[in-house]
């Protein structure tokens, strides 16, 4: 599926991160395994937990990846949203603004690790004596944040390099532009500029029919209907990327979304820019 979906020009490949679900592989293994294995393509977890990935070392792993893969390599990271699960594999099960404090010093840590230079930082949450940060990947390695409350949607909106939703099932459509708000108010507080981040929508559902025995949750529609929705999320909401969860059937839902839809709704979206 992953030389499937490089060849048919989709731009990322993006892999949950739940490693105390046992039937899950680990997403940074998969990940490099997985990039030895194509050569355009680029690679997004979506999204690690920071309370289980101390983020100097994370940001050396994705560092080094950036380094091996030319680059192709984007960082969607978490506060960690199950702390008792956390907890199950040894680590803290922070929550609340505890947990809002620790993300916002990891993405802190994490972006500068990633510029190379020292790295100081003698905190509550962590002792960094003058860690010298590299190699320097190729090209940027993005940070962006998972979030889906206030506290954390300001962070994305203060520190981050972008915002990614979660699913669309638990963040509807018409729950979006409130959210977005919230992350253009901090950023422009902070004295950034909101446009300059990037938005991601995690969209399940299933292009065509489930079939009798599914039933339909998220977005369940023909090719067309895929089209005009993604376009309208694109313009009207604000979305850059879009990454699919395919409810049932993944290879073919696969070659339905990168063969029919992601092209038509490329057209569409140039098309609806070209006119303003």
């Amino acid at each position: 599926m992953a030389r499937r979906a490089e060849g048919s020009g989709l731009d990322y490949i993006a892999v949950q991160d739940h490693p105390y679900q046992p039937g899950h592989l680990e997403a940074w293994t998969l990940i490099s395994h997985l990039s030895a294995l194509t050569d355009r393509i680029s690679f997004l977890t979506d999204v690690a937990d920071l309370q289980l990935r101390p983020p100097v070392m994370f940001a050396k792993a994705a560092a080094s990846l950036g380094v091996l893969t030319d680059g192709r390599v984007q960082l969607g990271v978490g506060g960690g949203g199950i702390p008792d699960a956390i907890a199950s594999m040894g680590g803290p099960a922070r929550r609340g603004q505890d947990m809002v404090a620790y993300a916002e010093e990891s993405l802190g840590l994490l972006r500068t690790a990633l510029a190379g230079g020292a790295v100081r930082l003698d905190s509550p949450y962590h002792a960094i004596g003058g860690y010298q940060a590299g190699p320097v990947p190729p090209k940027p390695i993005g940070v962006w944040l998972g979030a889906q409350k206030s506290k954390m949607l300001a962070l994305a909106g203060r520190v981050a390099d972008g915002w990614i939703s979660p699913l669309n099932i638990y963040v509807p459509p018409q729950e979006v532009p409130s959210r977005q708000r919230i992350i253009d108010a901090a950023a422009v507080e902070a004295g950034r500029d909101p446009k300059a981040l990037r938005r991601i929508y995690n969209v399940t559902g299933a292009i065509g029919s489930l079939g009798a025995h599914r039933t339909g949750r998220g977005l369940v529609g023909d090719v067309r209907q895929w089209v005009d929705t993604l376009t309208e999320w694109t313009i009207g909401l604000g979305f850059d990327t879009f990454v699919f969860w395919p409810a049932a059937d993944p290879e073919r839902q696969l070659a339905l979304f990168a063969d029919e839809v992601v092209p038509a709704v490329r057209e569409h979206i140039n098309a609806e820019r070209s006119g303003r």
